[in-house]
C-alpha cells in the first residue's frame, strides 16, 4: 500500500490583527494649553464664589461651587476647598420658594409683593392672572396699584377703568385707597372715578 505523501506547508503568512487608528486606549493625555486653561477657569469661577460669599449671597455661592465641581471633575484639590465652602453656604442659603401656579396663589404672592415694595414682582404675578382671566376685577385694581407706586399714571388708570367696569364696588375702594394718592392730581383719575370707568380697551 503505497504511503501517503505529507501535504507542503503554506508559505502565506497568517492574518495580522488590525492597528487601531488613533492614539492607543490607556495613553495618558498630555498636560499641555487645555489643561491649564481649564484650571484657570475652574479658579475663576472659585473666585466668584468665593465673592458671592463674601457679600453674603449663600444661593449665589452656592451654584458657583456646586459648578466647580461639575464642570471641572478633574481639579482635586481645589474640590477640597470647595466643599468646605459649600457646607457654609448650605448652613445659610434660603429655600427657593415654590413658583405660584394658580390663580389663587398669584393673587396672594401678588398681595406680598405689593406690600413688600416689590412692585416688577407683583405686575408680573398679575400679568399672568390676567392672561389666565382677563375679567379678574381684583388682580386688574392690584396692576392699578403697583403702577400707581411705579408712577406709571396712564397704564394705572386704564386698569383702574377696566376693574371699575367690571365691578363698580372698585369705585369706592379707590377713592380712599391711599395706594393711589400718586393719581390724585391727574385728571383722568378723577374721570375714571364719576365716568363710571369706561374701559380704554
Amino acid at each position: 500500500m503505497a504511503k501517503q505523501r505529507p501535504q507542503p506547508k503554506s508559505k502565506t503568512p497568517p492574518p495580522q490583527a488590525p492597528v487601531p487608528a488613533g492614539p492607543v486606549a490607556g495613553t495618558p493625555k498630555p498636560a499641555g494649553p487645555a489643561r491649564r486653561a481649564n484650571h484657570a477657569d475652574a479658579v475663576a469661577l472659585y473666585e466668584k464664589g468665593m465673592e458671592a460669599l463674601q457679600r453674603h449671597d449663600y444661593n449665589k455661592a452656592l451654584e458657583l461651587f456646586e459648578d466647580v465641581l461639575t464642570s471641572f471633575p478633574d481639579e482635586r484639590e481645589l474640590h477640597d476647598r470647595v466643599r468646605l465652602y459649600l457646607n457654609v453656604c448650605r448652613r445659610h442659603a434660603t429655600p427657593k420658594a415654590a413658583a405660584p401656579q394658580t390663580v389663587q396663589e398669584r393673587l396672594y404672592a401678588s398681595t406680598l409683593a405689593l406690600n413688600g415694595g416689590r412692585y416688577d414682582e407683583a405686575i408680573s404675578h398679575l400679568r399672568l392672572v390676567r392672561d389666565e382671566d382677563p375679567d379678574n376685577d381684583h388682580a386688574l385694581y392690584m396692576l392699578a396699584v403697583a403702577h400707581a407706586q411705579r408712577g406709571e399714571h396712564a397704564e394705572s388708570i386704564a386698569h383702574l377703568e377696566r376693574a371699575i367696569a367690571l365691578n363698580p364696588e372698585n369705585r369706592g375702594l379707590a377713592r380712599r385707597d391711599a395706594d393711589l394718592d400718586p393719581l390724585r392730581d391727574d385728571d383722568a383719575f378723577h374721570h375714571a372715578l364719576n365716568a363710571g370707568g369706561r374701559s380704554r380697551g
